[in-house]
């Protein structure tokens, strides 16, 4: 996962994957042997020569300005996230950073605080490579509820969210698109690795997924990238059913991200959000939510209408 290579595959891959008519590209009716834009296609929209831009695809250069990367994001019709992105494999390129192993990510208490504070609304907090480093009760109850919820105390143990979606059967079951959510989490790895080329911990995770899951293999080869800011999503929880959230990322710096779920007031999904709040009120320490859930009386909270969904496997994370 350097940078050299990665900056080459990144413009080979965005390159195929634009079709000549969506550049305006004319093809004059000619039998082309791929559906993408040639390197010379490409090299000419971005107002470079065909053999600088042979030499960048294939990581013989490393001279690349942020002139001429903006040109060539243009040409590649890359958003503002793919633009960021490509001048950090650029960057990556040039510095050629020796892998190391990262500092241990801990969580402040600031961010302690605001989890307690959002006692009502579901909160996780997660480090670089989307692990679980806190929640609080009603994260852990919508998110997770089948691991312990002690379990992002263990450093080494820590449950960790592209995991969660690629390997557990539990967190497949809670997307109603597990595809869209699953394409979420590849394109924000990828801008991870971007910024972060050095993180060993990092390369060993995308390793272990890249070898256990041919879905995150695929997604993983397609090189696109996504800012997980904002996203709505519809969930099929087991116990109160159907809960449409929106999640929102709150990223202050290079430090953890504070992910929330929010629903529409005086909707299904926030009657369901509070039926989940109680029944993990009414869980002890120690306790899994839907364990207390089965047993509780929660008549005084309105059920969802849509029902409860259909519980998914149980399976623990690593």
């Amino acid at each position: 996962m350097n940078g050299k290579s990665q900056l080459g595959e990144f413009l080979r891959t965005r390159r195929s994957q634009l079709r000549p008519e969506d550049a305006e590209v004319p093809t004059y009716n000619e039998r082309r042997r791929v559906s993408g834009l040639r390197r010379e296609e490409l090299a000419l929209l971005a107002g470079v020569s065909a053999s600088y831009y042979t030499r960048l695809e294939q990581g013989q250069s490393q001279s690349a300005s942020p002139e001429v990367l903006d040109a060539i994001a243009g040409a590649l019709r890359l958003d503002d996230s793919e633009r960021r992105h490509l001048h950090d494999l650029a960057r990556a390129d040039r510095h050629r950073p020796r892998v190391r192993r990262p500092a241990p990510e801990r969580v402040s208490e600031a961010e302690r605080q605001l989890l307690d504070v959002l006692s009502d609304v579901p909160a996780v907090v997660l480090g670089l490579r989307s692990d679980v480093l806190a929640w609080n009760r009603l994260g852990h109850a919508l998110f997770a509820g089948h691991l312990e919820f002690g379990a992002p105390e263990v450093a080494g143990q820590r449950p960790n969210m592209a995991r969660l979606v690629f390997l557990d059967g539990h967190t497949r079951e809670l997307y109603a698109d597990w595809p869209s959510k699953a394409r979420a989490v590849v394109g924000n790895l990828r801008l991870v690795a971007g910024r972060h080329p050095q993180d060993a911990a990092l390369h060993a995770l995308v390793g272990e997924l890249s070898s256990t899951s041919t879905e995150f293999a695929t997604m993983w080869a397609d090189h696109r990238v996504r800012a997980c800011t904002v996203a709505a999503y519809s969930m099929r929880h087991p116990l109160v059913g159907a809960v449409n959230v929106i999640q929102q990322t709150l990223s202050h710096g290079a430090g953890p991200s504070v992910v929330v779920a929010t629903t529409e007031a005086g909707s299904p999904s926030r009657a369901a959000l509070a039926l989940l709040g109680q029944a993990t009120a009414q869980a002890g320490p120690g306790q899994e939510t839907a364990a207390a859930a089965r047993t509780a009386p929660l008549a005084s909270v309105p059920p969802n209408p849509a029902g409860p969904a259909r519980p998914g496997p149980r399976t623990a994370a690593g």
